[in-house]
């Protein structure tokens, strides 16, 4: 697909549709953080129902809150973790599941009403058609996604949903953010301002790639609660290499599940990705300085340095969020939560740094090149 920056009828335009898709962009990692939130807190399950329009619409009087707080009841979670709570606990964690599916929702909304005001407006281009086109099934495959989540929690048998079907919310989460910040760039940043040089977009795409490891495991950590299971740094619970690595809780793990099910496992590949991806981000840098000497590459001198701090202050994040994981207490957000909020943050604004960083970047030799 040729730049849409040659294409749209005037700047002016451009930038305004720009502008709308980067309100999306803020909004969507608002959404993400209310996410967070609602895991932090274990709100997750406390909606039973899939209501896209009507859930809008949360209890209104007494009976409408007791009916649902009933229907909570019917689920493990309820029973073999929650039985202590009252309606007015129950409301608390109803909050914030019902914020993080209501702003999705407002999320829908402003595409939809932005959408059709620059179509009558006539703001589009034939060049426009497939991206949004994407963008609306990303959206539309993210809901499907989050509710067979929370499926995978209303049963008899587990407490909290399935951490790799979070894992797998969270990353089409971070793939619909990603999505709308590079059709945003393609209408602000001119193809002369994007340099030409296959080897360093690999490397970049490798760099892209690790940290989407590192977030994918980041949600297994979330989802299995392995943080507080080895509160300790630089060892873990005062090993540098933990055994038994196939036994936990009475649990054998075998196969890939030793690997993405053993919590102290989960968090022992955690820790070692983020060591990696620290190395990896500073050749990165290095590199990334040599080829922005390029006359095309005043963007990048700049924009470098953004992967770089984030990284670092996303690595001391995740020490302190480890220490601070024995402090976790049900019903009660402190400084854990605090840190692993901050965390999760930090790594989802570190994958846009590197994601808009390799739009600066091209293989093909000239600004009309595609950008595939």
């Amino acid at each position: 697909m040729r730049n849409l920056s040659l294409q749209t009828p005037s700047a002016k335009r451009q930038k305004a549709v720009a502008r709308w898709l980067l309100l999306g962009v803020a909004m969507l990692i608002i959404q993400i953080l209310l996410g967070g939130i609602t895991r932090l807190t274990g709100s997750g399950l406390s909606i039973t129902e899939w209501k896209p329009i009507l859930g809008a619409v949360p209890p209104m009087n007494d009976a409408a809150w007791q009916a649902a707080f009933e229907k909570y009841k019917g689920i493990a979670q309820y029973r073999y973790l929650n039985a202590h709570f009252t309606l007015s606990d129950f409301k608390g964690i109803y909050f914030w599941e019902w914020a993080h599916r209501e702003w999705a929702r407002l999320v829908g909304v402003v595409f939809i009403i932005g959408f059709v005001w620059f179509l009558i407006k006539r703001y589009f281009n034939k060049e426009m058609v497939a991206p949004f086109v994407i963008l609306f099934i990303l959206g539309a495959l993210q809901g499907a996604v989050g509710w067979i989540m929370v499926q995978s929690g209303l049963n008899d048998t587990d407490l909290y949903v399935s951490h790799i079907r979070l894992s797998i919310h969270f990353m089409a989460a971070l793939l619909l953010l990603c999505y709308t910040l590079w059709f945003a760039l393609k209408l602000l940043v001119p193809g002369e301002e994007r340099l030409s040089h296959a080897g360093f977009r690999n490397f970049t795409i490798i760099a892209i790639t690790l940290l989407c490891l590192q977030l994918v495991y980041g949600a297994f950590m979330a989802g299995l609660k392995a943080a507080p299971v080895a509160p300790t740094w630089p060892t873990i619970n005062g090993l540098w290499m933990p055994d038994q690595l196939h036994q936990y809780g009475g649990r054998t793990y075998e196969g890939l599940s030793a690997w993405t099910s053993h919590p102290i496992a989960v968090q022992l590949i955690h820790r070692s990705l983020a060591y990696i991806l620290l190395i990896v981000i500073i050749a990165w840098v290095i590199v990334a300085g040599q080829v922005s000497r390029q006359p095309s590459g005043r963007k990048l001198r700049s924009w470098r340095w953004w992967p770089l701090g984030l990284v670092l202050l996303q690595v001391v994040l995740g020490i302190f969020t480890v220490l601070h994981g024995a402090q976790t207490e049900a019903g009660k957000f402190g400084s854990f939560e605090i840190l692993a909020l901050s965390h999760q943050l930090v790594a989802t604004c570190m994958l846009m740094a590197l994601v808009a960083n390799l739009y600066l970047t091209r293989s093909g030799p000239g600004p009309g090149a595609s950008l595939s």
